[in-house]
């Protein structure tokens, strides 16, 4: 089995790993020199939109994925049209557009904070007093890791988010007092078998997660249902094949949907030690017509991203056991360079654990 992957960053290295172990091939196609992906598989240096690449990176395949969202649109159809492409490119183009996105949130019965689009400084002005401060002006496009977005309180600070901003499409979308973020992984097969792993609660900082703790703690069963009910409608909707991430600000008992990524997530690169199968595995099982695996926990992990820290071997000298993966990237700041994973049977544990491990990454939460 062959599999084709858009993009060859940390999510495709860490696809082929798990697809090591079950006898698949692969080839990325990135334009990227320095990838992450790097010996796991073909690299196919291109643009997404050269054809003559397309043609190449299509050649003997069996499916195709990708491993981040922004990949443009129209060559992930092109190659969908010779190659099956899972998840569908209907799901791509939802996720890439935040108006789209919530527009699908709200069309299918899940509550989503108040929001708006605009353009024109009118527009903007009209929709700061509709929604009220404190809210968040966002680009309707290629917003991750904190990315085109800004937190505005005032009118002073609206003032400069439109100067920072403008000209590109934008959303506005209230504050929401929420009491944490949780996330849910799930993940739908060629025949429609859902699965869901539990929710994973996360903490950011500047825009990018820091910490990721699963099962998220003191989550009622009807919190759990309701994120696996919102999951399904949307899965079915599509007719979804593979993982699918949704972000969610809890706010009670009530789940308001932030965004969704129609991919393998950083909130979930826990199950690779802390699940009986990991999303990885379980996302490359989807998309191959293969059985699903289980998605129980094994106990309870916390995941902690290292960000412009490299990992390193000598860092683990003294500390309890952890799994640590490096990504193979030059150091930079802000960059994910790798994460360490830990994952005890008893939460107390964890907790005694965990503290060491945030002072090495450098988390402040």
């Amino acid at each position: 089995m062959k599999i084709g992957v858009f993009g060859a960053g940390q999510l495709g290295r860490m696809l082929a790993q798990a697809g090591e172990r079950l006898g698949m091939e692969f080839r990325f196609l990135d334009p990227a020199t320095e990838i992450s992906a790097r010996g796991l598989g073909e690299h196919l240096c291109a643009a997404y939109e050269d054809v003559d690449a397309l043609e190449q990176f299509v050649r003997g395949l069996d499916v195709v994925t990708y491993e981040f969202e922004n990949v443009p649109c129209e060559p992930v159809r092109w190659v969908a049209e010779r190659v099956p492409v899972h998840p569908a490119p209907e799901a791509l183009r939802l996720a890439q557009d935040r108006l789209f996105e919530k527009n699908f949130f709200q069309k299918h019965g899940i509550p989503v904070p108040p929001y708006g689009a605009v353009f024109f400084k009118d527009e903007y002005r009209e929709l700061l007093q509709t929604i009220g401060f404190p809210l968040v002006v966002k680009t309707r496009r290629y917003g991750y890791d904190g990315k085109g977005q800004r937190t505005v309180r005032n009118q002073e600070e609206a003032e400069r988010a439109w100067k920072d901003l403008h000209g590109l499409p934008l959303l506005l979308e209230g504050h929401v007092p929420f009491e944490r973020e949780l996330s849910l992984l799930a993940v739908r097969g060629q025949g429609g078998e859902c699965r869901f792993y539990p929710l994973v609660e996360n903490h950011h900082r500047d825009g990018i997660l820091r910490l990721s703790r699963a099962p998220a703690a003191d989550v009622p069963a009807v919190l759990q249902s309701r994120a696996e009910e919102y999951a399904r409608r949307l899965l079915e909707e599509v007719q979804y094949v593979g993982v699918l991430a949704i972000e969610f600000f809890q706010h009670g008992e009530e789940l308001l949907a932030n965004e969704m990524a129609p991919r393998v997530h950083n909130s979930g690169h826990w199950t690779i030690e802390g699940a009986e199968t990991s999303q990885f595995e379980n996302h490359l099982r989807a998309i191959t017509g293969m059985e699903l695996g289980s998605t129980a926990p094994k106990g309870t992990s916390a995941m902690v991203n290292l960000i412009g820290i490299k990992p390193d071997g000598r860092s683990s000298d003294g500390l309890p056991p952890a799994h640590w993966h490096d990504y193979g990237k030059s150091p930079r700041p802000g960059r994910k360079l790798g994460h360490v994973t830990l994952v005890r049977e008893a939460l107390e544990v964890l907790e005694e654990d965990l503290p060491s491990f945030l002072e090495i990454a450098e988390t402040v939460l």
